[in-house]
């Protein structure tokens, strides 16, 4: 049987009613508990501070102190996951996507009737909760069967396409959609790697991800589609909610997404990593930078293994040093880099193409 742990929630909204409602909704759960209430920014951060709560659910239209200013003050002093739920009009994407880039673990846009939130709410606290935990954790509180991942062992002798360039995968998370920028605007347009990058951020985000970063990269930035050609001089951003693997073609390596194994983000840095190693072999580079949990920390020890290269963020720069953290503790990183020295790193692991 498995147990299931109290996971204690802190709710910030300054309306009393949405206070009273989003507590009848969350306490629902026999799992979930609520052990404060902040009526504006303000009061979140000191009660976060002072409760120590393993969620918070947060808007961000607040007095004396606005949602997105009381996440980075809660984010420096704690790695705790804060969902926004807020109703933010024409500008929700916007306003959304810097909460995200700020380091929220997710958004839920506030409907009018807040009784159509409750399964989605209760899922999404679930999620924070135990992406957050350690690895032992996790499996009390999810079965294996339920929601795992386990690499599978590479063979010794496989018949690969032979690489003439790398493939890089980056694994990112928490605070991964500001950070992200100290990486990949300084590779240059001949970069002789292909990249591929998970960011764990809600699905209807990663096209508008994708999107941005093309707009301040020399690589071309696209959001993985089934059947791409992989090429270099591009970067693929995971699909929302598919894990982005590789597959042989007739003329070269091809994206692949896919929608199995269930795992707690999809896609998932471990997925990816192990996929780009069963094509790309020693040529693999495996960088795992900021973010809450230990997605891709596993796969990272199998690239290095195998005679790839593996760089995790050091805690310098890292928004929330777990994953990374946990790739170092597993043995899984042949260097430590500050996110600003990652870029340079790579450049001389991988090298450029001519012509």
């Amino acid at each position: 049987m498995i147990l299931i742990p109290e996971i204690n929630v802190l709710i910030a909204d300054d309306s009393p009613l949405t206070r009273k409602i989003l507590k009848a909704l969350i306490e629902s759960d026999k799992s979930l508990r609520i052990i404060g209430v902040a009526r504006d920014g303000i009061e979140a951060v000191e009660k976060a501070n002072k409760l120590n709560p393993d969620v918070i659910i947060m808007d961000i239209k607040m007095p004396n102190m606005d949602g997105l200013t009381a996440l980075q003050y809660i984010l420096e002093e704690k790695n705790i996951p804060v969902i926004v739920v807020s109703s933010l009009g024409e500008k929700s994407s916007i306003i959304a996507y810097e909460a995200l880039e700020l380091g929220a673990f997710d958004y839920i846009e506030k409907p009018d009737d807040l009784y159509y939130l409750k399964d989605e709410l209760i899922k999404k606290i679930h999620a924070a909760y135990i992406f957050s935990q350690s690895e032992e954790a996790k499996k009390e509180f999810f079965s294996e069967k339920d929601i795992s991942y386990q690499p599978k062992e590479k063979k010794e002798t496989e018949t690969n396409i032979e690489m003439d360039f790398y493939g890089v995968t980056i694994g990112i998370s928490t605070g991964g959609p500001r950070e992200i920028y100290d990486v990949l605007p300084k590779f240059p347009a001949n970069l002789n790697a292909a990249i591929f990058l998970v960011q764990h951020i809600p699905e209807k985000f990663t096209k508008t991800y994708a999107e941005r970063l093309n707009n301040s990269c020399e690589l071309k930035v696209v959001e993985a589609e089934n059947d791409m050609d992989v090429k270099p001089g591009y970067v693929y951003v995971g699909k929302g909610g598919y894990h982005l693997k590789l597959r042989k073609g007739l003329n070269g390596l091809k994206i692949m997404l896919s929608k199995t194994p269930r795992t707690i983000f999809m896609p998932s840095a471990d997925i990816l990593m192990e996929s780009v190693l069963e094509h790309f072999n020693n040529k693999t580079i495996g960088v795992l930078m900021t973010g809450m949990g230990d997605d891709g920390a596993k796969a990272m020890v199998k690239i290095k293994e195998n005679n790839g290269y593996t760089i995790a963020e050091s805690e310098e720069t890292a928004v929330v040093f777990g994953m990374p953290a946990e790739a170092i503790r597993l043995g899984g990183a042949n260097i430590v880099l500050p996110s600003y020295m990652i870029a340079n790193e790579v450049i001389e692991k991988v090298g450029l193409r001519n012509g």
